[in-house]
C-alpha cells in the first residue's frame, strides 16, 4: 500500500513542491491549503483546524502515515502568529491519533531561519502558554507600530521551533515511535518570497539579512527532498530537530554560540 502523507499549504511553495515530490514516488497526498487542494480551510480558525482533522479522517479512512506541516504567513500581521504557531500545533496535534496504524509514522513542520532573529518576548511567553487569545492581541499591537511590526514572523518560527524540541521527546512523540522534528529553511524562491525577490535591489536587501553563502537562494526543492525524508521508512531515529536548510546562514550568523 502506498504511504498516505497530509501536506498542509499544498497549494503553493515548499508545501506544493513536496507535494509533486511524494506523488512522484508512488505515495499518496492529501492536500489541504485555502484553496487549490483536497480539504479546504483556514488554519487561522479553530473551527477550520478542527474540520480539516475531520476532513482528513473521512478521506483517508482513519490512517495516515505522515504530517507535513507547512502551512504559514510571513506578512507582518496578527494572523501569522494564527498560523505559524497555533494552526501548526493544531495540525500535527489533531492528526497525530490518525498515525496510530502506520508501521513507520513520520511527523515534520517548517519553520524558519528568521527564527533565529530579534523576537517579542511578551509573544513567545504566550506562544508557550498556548494562548491564542494572548497571542493574537500582542501581535495586534506589535502590527500597529512600523518599529515593531517585524518581530510578528519571527516570534512565531522561533515559538514553533521551541515546541518541536519540548514535544517530539514525549510519549505521545516519541514513546509512541513518531519522530516529530521541524525544518529551517533560509531563503526559498516560492510565490511568497516573489515580490522581495523581484528586483536585484531586493534580492540585496534579503541576501544581507539572511546570507547564504552556499548555492545562495534556493528552489522550493531543496527543502522538499528534506522534507521528503523525514516522513520516510529511512528516519528512525532524528528527534526533535530543526533542521537548517539555509545555504550554511544559521552557522555563519550564530556560530559556536549554540554550542
Amino acid at each position: 500500500m502506498p504511504r498516505i502523507n497530509v501536506v498542509t499549504g499544498a497549494a503553493s511553495g515548499i508545501g506544493l513542491a513536496t507535494k509533486r515530490l511524494l506523488e512522484q514516488r508512488g505515495e499518496s497526498v492529501i492536500g489541504v491549503d485555502i484553496r487549490d487542494a483536497d480539504v479546504l480551510v483556514d488554519l487561522t480558525s479553530p473551527g477550520d483546524r478542527e474540520r480539516m482533522v475531520d476532513e482528513v479522517k473521512s478521506r483517508s479512512g482513519g490512517s495516515i502515515d505522515t504530517i507535513i506541516a507547512v502551512a504559514g504567513l510571513a506578512a507582518p500581521i496578527p494572523a501569522t502568529a494564527g498560523v505559524n504557531h497555533f494552526g501548526m500545533v493544531a495540525t500535527l496535534d489533531g492528526l497525530r491519533p490518525l498515525l496510530a496504524g502506520s508501521d513507520s509514522p513520520r511527523a515534520v513542520g517548517v519553520g524558519s531561519f528568521a527564527g533565529t532573529g530579534p523576537t517579542d518576548k511578551a509573544l513567545l511567553a504566550a506562544f508557550r502558554a498556548d494562548d491564542e487569545p494572548s497571542a493574537l492581541a500582542r501581535a495586534t499591537a506589535l502590527a500597529a507600530d512600523p518599529a515593531t511590526e517585524g518581530l510578528i514572523y519571527p516570534s512565531s518560527k522561533a515559538a514553533f521551533a521551541q515546541w518541536i524540541r519540548r514535544s517530539a521527546t514525549a510519549g505521545r512523540w516519541a514513546g509512541a515511535s513518531i519522530p516529530l522534528n521541524a525544518i529551517a529553511p533560509g531563503v526559498v524562491s516560492t510565490p511568497l518570497m516573489s515580490e522581495a525577490l523581484s528586483s536585484p535591489a531586493g534580492r540585496e536587501v534579503i541576501a544581507a539579512s539572511v546570507p547564504m553563502p552556499l548555492n545562495g537562494f534556493a528552489d522550493a526543492q531543496v527543502p522538499a527532498r528534506l522534507l521528503a525524508w523525514l516522513v520516510s521508512h529511512e528516519n528512525s531515529h532524528l528527534c526533535g530537530q530543526v533542521i537548517f536548510v539555509d545555504g550554511g546562514g544559521e552557522a555563519l550568523v550564530r556560530g559556536d554560540s549554540v554550542w
